[in-house]
């Protein structure tokens, strides 16, 4: 553990622990999403046996013929639900498409929330059925551990522990499965992911089937991340930077391609993004402006935040 790039943290500690473990938690988390913006988290609860089921489901989906994966493919959404086909999404900076495919998932509003009439459907494939089922599971799964981490930062900024519970209740968030295919010729400079920062509050990650992400370090360095078994890697995403005015750090972040000797091997990856409600005010909380901090952000609501990021990244037009 000595040679680790993030720090960790056990969720359990703040979940079911006493008044001291509690705040040792806070502290840690708080502290890492400060520093480096990334930490890893076990004791978050969700089970190997749902994550691998996923993954199994995930596999079998990227699996089938082009043809019939773009048969879920739904124009108009920005990729916001469905399949996104190769080639599609491209860093900010970047005019290079990414080596990658997608599909995603959104939320579900079970309890009469007029917020309903925001999301579109969630698209089923008929062909793998357990893809939707498991997805819907982990989606909620990632949703409590979510709920929690945020929690306990609302803790550390000194917020009161539930500011962010109403905000992120029937948010936004996505659950996405992201396919690399295998390497087939030399890339037109193009990495799996170029290098880029998340837009939503916080991201939560469960393990890849293939290493390749890296993190840039406040030396500007790029270092490996590599979780152990049973560990999420969480990131900070450009919105509770924002809100923070830089005090918590959404670092930038990508994923290399492999070694040529494993260019034949494909990459699987699960990340959650967790957003907000569209009208949450992202205003920069006044406890973060300083004299050396001076307020760095315009008012923009979470909504049309993530408007303007989707229009940046080619996904919407």
């Amino acid at each position: 553990m000595a040679n680790r790039t993030i720090p960790v943290v056990n969720l359990s500690e703040f979940t079911d622990g006493d008044a001291k473990k509690r705040a040792a938690f806070v502290d840690k988390l708080g502290e890492a999403f400060h520093s480096i913006g990334f930490v890893g988290v076990t004791g978050h609860g969700i089970s190997k046996d749902l994550i691998d089921g996923f993954y199994t489901a995930a596999k079998k989906f990227f699996a089938q013929d082009v043809k019939l994966k773009r048969k879920y493919e739904v124009p108009g959404l920005a990729g916001q639900r469905g399949y996104t086909s190769f080639g599609k999404e491209h860093a900010k900076q970047s005019d290079v498409p990414d080596l990658k495919e997608f599909f995603q998932m959104g939320q579900e509003v079970e309890d009469g929330d007029a917020i309903k009439s925001q999301y579109p459907d969630n698209v089923k494939v008929a062909e793998v059925p357990e893809f939707y089922a498991k997805g819907r599971e982990l989606y909620q799964e990632f949703e409590r551990a979510g709920t929690e981490l945020l929690r306990a930062i609302a803790i550390y900024l000194d917020l009161g522990e539930d500011y962010f519970d109403k905000k992120i209740h029937n948010g936004n968030s996505i659950l996405r499965a992201i396919h690399y295919p295998p390497i087939t010729r030399e890339p037109d400079s193009a990495i799996r992911a170029e290098q880029h920062e998340d837009i939503n509050l916080i991201t939560l990650l469960v393990g890849a089937s293939a290493g390749g992400l890296e993190l840039l370090n406040m030396d500007d360095e790029w270092m490996a991340i590599t979780p152990e078994e049973d560990e999420i890697v969480i990131n900070v995403g450009d919105m509770l930077q924002r809100l923070t005015n830089n005090y918590l750090k959404s670092t930038t972040h990508r994923v290399v391609n492999p070694p040529r000797e494993e260019w034949h091997k494909p990459r699987l990856s699960i990340p959650f993004f967790l957003h907000p409600r569209s009208e949450m005010d992202l205003t920069v909380l006044d406890k973060c402006v300083t004299d050396e901090r001076p307020q760095a952000y315009e008012p923009i609501t979470a909504g049309g935040y993530l408007d303007e990021r989707l229009r940046e990244i080619g996904l919407k037009k």
